[in-house]
């Protein structure tokens, strides 16, 4: 079984539009968890285009009170910036139960690529301890390569997230199959390695099972597009349609 984390972001990023409190984060992120979905993830940015610092106490609170995992990703190099804390702050503060570590640009639109770790890491391994300390497990964002899932483990990461874009691009276009087999062999040498693995970005109720057919994924953070179903089906049916395909 996969497990399912909703994120919320896109909530989030719908009552910003407006202004208020409609729609709100903790009664839509409750009816995810009583629809069976097994954590809440969020990606607080320091321009707070969608979720805020309020947001991450409320969601820490729910998701403790639920007995369900909380997730924050983030660029742990973001620093203060008016009412944002900066990233590790909010670590030290609500302690996730993971933190997904991305090397996002802070105008980036959305998370489009992993980590480059060919370079020097020490500043990364210094901060995966850090986060580790204070009681939360590290997941890093990545592509597919051996190199950067390898030495992922090297600096202390406890999971990869693979960066799933490329193969919803090509599954689209009906030209998967090479993609997936990377994604199958980045998998294996992740688990090889000690890694757990975690995949995201795209994934929806068309592409979902193929990938988890082929690739042994522990988690899959889904926020986009489940949120883009939810306005057909309703959040609760949404979140069960994506929970039987994990399962």
């Amino acid at each position: 079984m996969t497990k399912l984390s909703v994120n919320v972001n896109k909530v989030a990023w719908i009552r910003n539009g407006r202004g208020g409190t409609l729609p709100d984060i903790k009664e839509i992120s409750k009816i995810c968890i009583e629809a069976g979905c097994h954590g809440i993830t969020v990606h607080p940015r320091d321009d707070m285009r969608h979720i805020n610092p309020e947001d991450v106490e409320v969601l820490k609170e729910l998701t403790e009170s639920c007995g369900v995992e909380f997730n924050i990703e983030g660029n742990p190099f973001s620093v203060e910036k008016g009412r944002y804390p900066g990233f590790i702050n909010l670590i030290k503060t609500y302690k996730p139960t993971q933190c997904t570590l991305v090397p996002d640009d802070p105008n980036q639109l959305t998370s489009d690529h992993g980590w480059d770790l060919s370079g020097d890491n020490s500043e990364l391994k210094e901060t995966i301890e850090e986060v580790n300390m204070h009681g939360s497990r590290v997941c890093l964002f990545t592509d597919t390569d051996e190199l950067t899932i390898k030495t992922a483990k090297e600096i202390g990461a406890d999971r990869v997230e693979l960066y799933t874009g490329p193969y919803a691009e090509s599954f689209i276009k009906g030209i998967n199959n090479d993609l997936l087999d990377k994604y199958s062999l980045a998998e294996k040498f992740a688990h090889s390695t000690g890694l757990k693995v975690n995949a995201g970005h795209d994934l929806n109720l068309i592409n979902l099972e193929e990938f988890l057919s082929t690739c042994l994924i522990e988690e899959v953070s889904i926020g986009h597009a489940l949120i883009s179903d939810a306005l057909e089906f309703g959040i609760y049916e949404t979140v069960k349609k994506y929970l039987k395909i994990c399962n």
